[in-house]
């Protein structure tokens, strides 16, 4: 009886965890379409419920009922699988993310690299999906994804060495907590530019969604899929999004630590704080997508490689020097 009572109270926390993401993917889904919408003059969804705030929820219905048709000439398993990892990898990197000090579900002492393992397995569902559909414009959608998410996760992972210099600890919890007197956007500036934009890579959003380009490879890596198959894709991609987000929250912006530091802004609830970072960094993400036109495929390795990997190598020796000299390293 005590192990069903343990295994209740965990599953009732993460079902606490999950829901909460998938209803707010509903809602960043909306919120992108009114950002784009305003800076293109434009209504958006206004007509399913209030605001057009029930549209999410109407094409997930639609989702649901259309049906799922599976290319006779594809790997039927491997092909049914890709959607189904790229999901469960998404939502299980959120296992690790603090919203306050005590409100985690993982408080493990290596939670940088969980999520930085759990987001680089991210690229098999799209390899596979895009594989598996025994198609060329999937296929090669499939190896832009493959190549552009490897690039840019060397930048961001060098990116995330800066603030371990400064905490000294890969503890998400003990990260916010090093930036009680200060947070890391100020002194890591460069380092937040150049993760905010890797980001837009790694999760593939313009200017950067070139795995999934319409001009040139139809819908890239989706191509083949209809239904939840395809919804689900969807979902790991705005759930990696809101990721993301919160680990840019987390790094620079001082996590669930409150901005204003009196009353009545210090009564505010830590994961209240977070969540207004978490949504003003994806305001930042919809405004790219309305603002910015997309990259060639030459043009987005060619940063990665030659500028953003050379400026956040330079950045560590800088940073590492500085600590050093003035003797500010950590001691534990």
């Amino acid at each position: 009886m005590e192990y069903l009572s343990i295994v209740f109270q965990e599953t009732y926390k993460i079902l606490f965890l999950l829901i909460p993401v998938l209803v707010s993917v509903a809602m960043i889904v909306w919120l992108d379409r009114r950002v784009w919408a305003f800076v293109q003059k434009r209504r958006g969804p206004n007509v399913v419920g209030p605001f057009g705030l029930l549209q999410s929820l109407a094409d997930a219905l639609k989702y649901i009922f259309k049906e799922i048709i599976i290319p006779a000439s594809s790997n039927k398993v491997i092909f049914i699988l890709a959607p189904i990892i790229t999901m469960t990898l998404a939502l299980t990197a959120w296992a690790v993310i603090p919203f306050s000090e005590s409100k985690v579900l993982a408080n493990i002492n290596v939670g940088i690299l969980y999520i930085f393992a759990v987001s680089s397995l991210g690229v098999y569902g799209i390899i596979m999906g895009g594989w598996a559909s025994n198609s060329k414009y999937p296929f090669l959608g499939a190896i832009r994804s493959a190549a552009q998410m490897v690039s840019y996760e060397v930048s961001i992972g060098i990116i995330i060495i800066n603030v371990l210099l400064c905490v000294g600890s890969l503890n998400l919890n003990d990260i916010v907590i090093a930036q009680e007197n200060m947070w890391f956007i100020f002194p890591l500036f460069p380092m937040f530019v150049i993760f905010f934009i890797s980001a837009l890579a790694e999760t593939n959003r313009p200017p950067f969604d070139l795995p999934e380009a319409e001009a040139e490879l139809v819908a890239g890596y989706q191509t083949e899929y209809s239904g939840m198959m395809y919804a689900m894709f969807w979902l790991g991609e705005y759930a990696n999004i809101l990721l993301m987000c919160a680990l840019g929250s987390i790094l620079f912006l001082g996590g669930w630590l409150s901005p204003i530091d009196f009353y009545p802004f210090n009564l505010i609830p830590g994961f209240i704080w977070l969540i207004f970072k978490i949504m003003f960094l994806f305001m930042l993400f919809a405004l790219v997508k309305a603002i910015v036109p997309r990259y060639r495929y030459d043009q987005l390795m060619r940063l990665g490689w030659k500028i953003f990997l050379p400026l956040s190598l330079t950045y560590v020796v800088l940073t590492a020097s500085f600590l050093f000299y003035f003797n500010l390293l950590p001691t534990t």
